[in-house]
């Protein structure tokens, strides 16, 4: 199949990048911080439209170097556990959203609007052997200050492409905040099947924001020998949960996943539009659905990781549903 091909090319390149780093890691008792680089976009596809470029750059701490008003917090926040291990996460990010016709001066109004969002996050992690909860809060600026116009115009000035020549006309400045919180769980453990091994994660969800307000629930199926310790490779918001940091079982891992994860959307920026101020905008679909499937492996330090994601149709005058790449590196630091 023509995804799998590009999950283990962009799976084998990364990694071949990765392996000089790998292999300097050493075992530690405690579980260790990591660091992890996510980026999507719908290249890999030849499309360039709706969702078409996200990065997030996220540093998680080990246990140990929290902060102790973060592990308090953890312990007296109802949705999460009164025990476990807790980790803060801090994350960098932008988005940048465009619509079918790029090469149009004046976007066509049934089109989704050009906008860029860019942000920063502090995430709350509570792990237990059967259960994650992650909270995160995320202040950020939509509209020309997020430089999504400057970002793109670079990246196809890079790979001599033309230009979107419609930026003029995307959303309005406007501050940006979010919250937002899922909880994942071990339906089934880890268990052996066929001489490989399997878990089931469902998960649920929601946020509340300036830029998004959704509740989401779904599951993910992993399927493959020597799981890592974790669940699952992260996406970008709004999307399948999943976690920045790993601990490797030992020696090399691979397994294969298949996710889904459905959102009842009351609030969407980017396609409702500006909050306070007059702006391009489409009328939205109240439920959205996205279907994942990917690999991900593991060596000493490093996990390398590929998601393939097809996303309903997410307003009522887009032409057909879109799908995008998404590449995860994450290290063991």
């Amino acid at each position: 199949m023509a995804w799998m091909r590009r999950v283990f090319f962009a799976c084998g390149i990364a990694a071949a990048a990765a392996l000089p780093a790998a292999a300097q890691q050493s075992a530690a008792a405690e579980p260790s911080p990591a660091l992890s680089l996510i980026f999507e976009n719908d290249v890999f596809f030849n499309e360039d439209r709706d969702y078409t470029n996200g990065i997030e750059l996220t540093y998680t701490t080990r246990p140990s170097q929290n902060v102790d008003a973060m592990v308090s917090l953890a312990r007296a926040l109802p949705l999460f556990a009164d025990h476990g291990l807790v980790r803060t996460s801090y994350s960098l990010g932008q988005s940048i959203f465009t619509p079918k016709h790029t090469e149009l001066a004046v976007p066509l109004p049934t089109e989704r609007p050009y906008a860029g969002y860019l942000y920063a996050t502090l995430g709350l992690i509570e792990a237990n052997p059967d259960r994650l909860d992650q909270l995160s809060v995320q202040i950020g600026v939509v509209g020309p200050m997020a430089l999504a116009k400057e970002s793109q115009d670079w990246v196809h000035s890079i790979i001599d492409d033309t230009k979107p020549k419609g930026w003029h006309y995307q959303l309005h400045n406007e501050p940006a905040f979010n919250v937002t919180y899922d909880r994942s769980m071990k339906l089934i453990p880890p268990q052996s099947l066929l001489g490989l091994v399997l878990d089931v994660e469902p998960h649920f969800g929601g946020a509340v924001g300036t830029v998004y307000d959704y509740a989401n629930a779904g599951a993910m199926v992993r399927l493959g020998f020597n799981l890592p310790d974790d669940f699952g490779p992260p996406r970008i918001e709004p999307n399948l949960p999943g976690t920045s940091y790993f601990e490797p079982n030992g020696g090399f891992s691979l397994y294969a996943f298949a996710g889904v994860d459905g959102r009842a959307v009351a609030r969407n920026i980017f396609l409702d539009g500006n909050t306070w101020r007059d702006s391009p905008s489409v009328d939205k679909y109240w439920a959205v659905g996205d279907l994942t499937l990917g690999a991900a492996m593991t060596l000493s330090g490093v996990r390398v990781a590929f998601t393939h994601v097809f996303r309903t149709r997410e307003y009522k005058t887009q032409d057909k549903s879109s799908q995008f790449g998404a590449v995860n590196v994450s290290f063991r630091l």
